[in-house]
């Protein structure tokens, strides 16, 4: 049921819910955020994202989240600069054009407390993920050492060669300079030497082959490439123990960055293509999170060497297997979430916790799911399953009000005047963002050959668009379900048998839940509910011009399956704690590096003046943790909501 007041609660919070936080300064500018396309917490979906090179730091074990700065100085130098130039709209201005819930079909709870005021992410440490394998098990990074192996190369090989030999070194690797060898005077020549700095290449540049040779009566060893740019991707076969697995496992512990942020970061200082890691999702960027990842060919050694010097980063747990990891084969995600300055009496709490344990929340698809611009990313889903490609470049290009960077709208505003995809090009300093894809697409293929230029677009974030319009139908239906029928089976309800999904029949709706009910993305493979809820579908997707009955596409990747998905989850393992604290700059959540480090949490005050509802869940994949919480709070998500009802935050 819905409480009277939940559109009237303040809610006092970090405004960017998945993304950066902005500095106090920022506050008072007109603040810029890039728009990457989409973001989502579904496992099993990939999202865009531009290399962020790690600090050449050792990880300290708690580092200054009031001092966050843009890893990317190309982007930070192009937005600091448009900065300069804003026009002193206030973000709460400027937010007001983004999406609220009720815009995306969020608007029921199922619970009956009364909601309460809570921070939520006030600290990216107050957030912490970790993954549940597809045993069953929790995730967790405890044991830093690396596996005994008598094949393993000596320490030497991260000292041997100068920072000079290593450059080079790495422009044979990339095909950067027109050598097609690199040859290293062998100072001290002894066999050790030598085959010390041959374990070093070849360790460290994937893809290079050595030789000796005497030259002038001097060793050299000479570094080549030994088959090709594909050796690059795929390490030599011949220099990996046949009785050790092809694959080394290991668990990563991460700090505000996401899931493929990390892998770049990690790809760079091994010198290897992202493409030969595998994981089972995607994580968060701001929280801390911690998740097994794979990898083919690189030695723990190697690997733990990184721990070294990256910042934000600790790797562990390792261990060679035969295989890789695959999305999707996890079993979901263990959440610690510290919601902060809570307002609610203790009383409110054990309501709300209460019936989050026992009943659970609507499953819907968060906010996140639909993009944070006055341009909704379900509306470009919607464009391509008309087959109106017009549209969907005009969409995703044309100007807009709302939060951007400045570059963003330089590009957009060079577009609307000229259309010429080089022009607009320009205007960008770095072309990984969707914009960018999509206008060297249209640069290359021409605007008679839009659907061409979009699939220069990587096809997951291609695919999240008609995903979005999918979500967007889910969410509208699931309310309306709540609505019409309440929290009990009815008959006309789908279940799933095995993987297949069935009308409940009268006779055996008191066998069935509403724990046990299921829903459909829309789609050709699909069922749909035998009660008014299956023709609520039909209307809504005819007032969008589209027929529930023909979903498949003239290009295949867009034609849509469909999906089932439960439209209430309850979930496992929920523990609250009540917390009191001084100040908000204190940790109250113990980490896996602080544990591993022996670092103890600071002891709570008894008597402090906030309170702190620490909290304890696990979800399984696809589900987003900040839907929980908002049946906790009864609060509104949207960035926009939070932005004009927190007016504290903008003063």
């Amino acid at each position: 049921m819905e409480p009277e007041e939940a559109n009237k609660i303040a809610i006092k919070r970090s405004l960017v819910e998945d993304g950066e936080e902005q500095t106090e300064s920022e506050q008072h500018k007109k603040i810029k955020l890039s728009e990457t396309g989409i973001s989502s917490n579904q496992s099993g979906t990939g999202k865009h994202t531009e290399i962020i090179e790690g600090g050449l730091q050792a990880l300290p074990s708690r580092p200054n989240e009031n001092n966050e700065k843009e890893d990317e100085e190309e982007i930070d130098n192009a937005a600091h600069e448009e900065d300069e130039e804003g026009d002193g709209d206030s973000f709460a201005d400027m937010m007001k054009y983004s999406l609220v819930e009720q815009d995306v079909g969020i608007t029921k709870f199922v619970s009956s407390h009364q909601g309460f005021s809570g921070i939520l992410k006030e600290r990216y440490s107050d957030f912490v993920v970790h993954e549940i394998n597809k045993e069953g098990k929790i995730v967790v990074l405890d044991d830093l050492s690396v596996p005994a192996d008598n094949e393993e190369p000596s320490e030497d090989i991260f000292s041997v060669l100068s920072a000079q030999d290593k450059q080079r070194l790495e422009d044979l690797q990339h095909f950067k300079n027109k050598e097609d060898s690199v040859a290293i005077e062998v100072v001290e020549d002894t066999k050790e030497k030598r085959t010390v700095i041959h374990q070093a290449v070849k360790s460290l540049f994937p893809g290079l082959e050595t030789k000796t040779e005497e030259r002038e009566g001097k060793k050299f060893i000479v570094a080549y490439h030994v088959a090709g740019k594909t050796a690059l991707a795929n390490p030599r076969k011949h220099s990996w123990p046949k009785s050790r697995g092809s694959y080394c496992h290991f668990v990563l512990y991460k700090e505000n960055k996401d899931t493929m942020d990390a892998i770049n970061v990690l790809s760079k200082y091994l010198r290897v293509k992202p493409n030969i890691f595998s994981y089972m999702g995607t994580k968060d960027k701001r929280a801390i999170t911690v998740q097994e990842i794979a990898v083919v060919k690189i030695t723990a050694q190697r690997l733990s060497h990184l721990n070294k010097c990256l910042m934000n980063f600790k790797l562990g747990n390792f261990s060679y297997k035969k295989y890789p990891l695959k999305l999707g084969e996890l079993q979901g995600n263990h959440f610690t979430v510290v919601l902060r300055n809570i307002t609610g009496s203790n009383e409110q709490v054990e309501q709300a916790m209460t019936s989050l344990r026992d009943i659970g929340f609507i499953n819907y698809y968060g906010m996140q799911r639909f993009g944070t611009t006055a341009v909704p990313t379900y509306q470009v889903g919607k464009a391509i399953l008309h087959n109106k490609w017009s549209e969907v470049i005009d969409l995703i290009l044309k100007p807009r009000p709302g939060a951007e960077r400045g570059y963003l709208v330089k590009c957009r505003e060079e577009w609307a005047k000229t259309k010429d995809p080089e022009a607009a090009l320009k205007k960008l300093p770095v072309k990984r963002c969707v914009e960018g894809q999509l206008l060297r697409g249209l640069a290359k293929y021409g605007m008679k050959n839009i659907a061409l230029a979009f699939g220069m677009i990587p096809r997951n974030n291609r695919l999240m668009y008609i995903h979005s319009y999918q979500s967007y139908v889910w969410n509208k239906i699931a309310s309306k379900r709540i609505e019409e029928y309440g929290l009990k089976a009815v008959p006309g309800d789908l279940v799933l048998k095995g993987v297949t999904a069935v009308p409940i029949e009268e006779s055996d709706v008191e066998k069935h839940t509403i724990h046990d009910i299921v829903m459909p993305l829309p789609g050709f493979d699909v069922l749909y509910p035998k009660h008014t809820i299956g023709k609520a579908y039909e209307e809504m997707m005819a007032t969008d011009g589209l027929d529930i009955n023909n979903m498949k596409h003239k290009i295949r990747d867009y034609s849509l399956s469909g999906a089932y998905r439960k439209i209430i989850i309850r979930p496992q393992n929920v523990t609250w704690e009540n917390l009191v604290y001084d100040d908000n700059k204190i940790p109250l959540v113990h980490t896996d590096v602080e544990k591993l480090e022996g670092i103890p949490l600071p002891e709570s005050s008894k008597d402090g003046k906030y309170k702190a509802l620490k909290m304890d869940f696990s979800l399984p994949p696809s589900t987003y943790a900040t839907m929980a919480i908002r049946e906790v709070l009864k609060m509104d998500t949207s960035i926009r909501n939070q932005t004009l009802l927190n007016t504290v935050w903008l003063r």
